[in-house]
Order: C-alpha cells, then structure tokens, then sequence
C-alpha cells in the first residue's frame, strides 16, 4: 500500500501538522489533563505536563515512517494546539475488529481516524473541517479504498461529525481501553468512491 505519512495540512481556520515535544504544555492544558476530553477515549488523563512531553518525544520518533498518521490541530486565529486527529491500523489495536468488516477490502489492513479536541473548542465545527481534510488527505495520497471510524455509543456527538464527513454506519462493535476495559463502539466507513461522489455532490 502506498503511504504519505503525517505532512502539513491548512483548512480555512486550522493548521494540522506534526506534534512536537514544545507543544506539550498546551496538549496538557487544553486537553490531555480533561478527564471530560478523555472519558471516550483509550487512554486515562495525563498527570503532569512531564508524562505529555515524554509522549511527544516517542511519538516524534515514529514520524518518519511513512505509515505513521499523527496531526496536531492548531487554531490559526490564535496559534493555539487544542487538539489531535490520526489514522491508524485498528486491526493492530482491535485484532478482532478485523472480522466485523465483512465486504470490505481488507487485504491492506482496517484504516481507521481518531480525534480528539479540548473542550473550550467544541462545537464550533473545527472537529469536522479537521476531519474532512484529513479524509482528503487520505484519499488523494494514498491508494486505499476505504476509511473506517469509530465512536463510543455514549458519545453519539462524535457520530454526528463522523456523518458530515460523509461516513456512513456499518455496525456495532466492543472496542478496548488501554487498561482492558470494553467499550460498546458504533463504527462507521467511508468509500473512496463515495468520497469522490461527496465532492461533486456535496453533503
């Protein structure tokens, strides 16, 4: 499969871009620290700026290769990094994701996009204009056929924004914290062919 990995991409009010190990003071005021942001997410609330910055140092060494999906979301307005949205292999999260997929071609793996934003930034659209971006991103660099996405089914918010993006709900699934804890998931997808069709139709 051909990858582009993580490079810079500018909507009409936000730069998505690599994290770097300097952003980790606003990563861990604007959202990572929020037990609000990360109830729905894998992984529990960071305790100190410290632990945030030792994320970014290990995840600024996996940026060179070229399957590797990790953006920051920066307001340009007003410079500040509010949150993050990626791509990643969730059969490699998720082994058993791989078989709730059936139709799909599967032969180079279970893309899938998560994101998450602090809170002083929601509902304002930013989450869906990264999304959509990132969904183009994805489907003029690289030859995948297909996106997938996932929500908790008690954030059904994050649905909502899955949908403006033009995924379309596939199926129900239990999906996993980092410390084993299951999560009822309602996952969604979205075709390169209907992304193409989206963009002459817009939704």
């Amino acid at each position: 499969m051909r990858h582009a990995g993580t490079q810079e991409i500018e909507t009409e009010r936000l730069l998505l871009r690599r994290l770097l190990p300097e952003d980790a003071g606003m990563m861990y005021r604007n959202w990572a620290s929020d037990p609000e942001v990360t109830r729905y997410l894998r992984w529990e609330p960071h305790e100190s700026e410290a632990q945030t910055r030792d994320l970014l140092t290990a995840w600024a060494e996996l940026y060179p290769n070229p399957d590797y999906y990790q953006w920051c979301l920066v307001e340009k307005a007003t410079g500040e990094v509010f949150g993050t949205i990626s791509i990643f292999s969730s059969a490699a999260a998720e082994p058993t994701a791989r078989d709730e997929w059936p139709g799909f071609d599967r032969s180079n793996g279970i893309w899938e996009v998560g994101y998450c934003i602090g809170k002083a930034w929601w509902n304002k659209g930013f989450t869906t204009e990264a999304l959509k971006a990132v969904v183009e991103y994805w489907f003029r660099n690289t030859d995948s056929t297909w996106l997938a996405c996932s929500h908790a089914l008690t954030n059904p918010a994050s649905g909502k924004v899955m949908q403006k993006a033009g995924f379309v709900y596939d199926h129900d699934a239990e999906y996993h914290k980092f410390d084993g804890t299951p999560v009822s998931c309602k996952c969604y997808a979205l075709t390169k062919e209907r992304f193409e069709q989206n963009r002459k139709e817009p939704f």
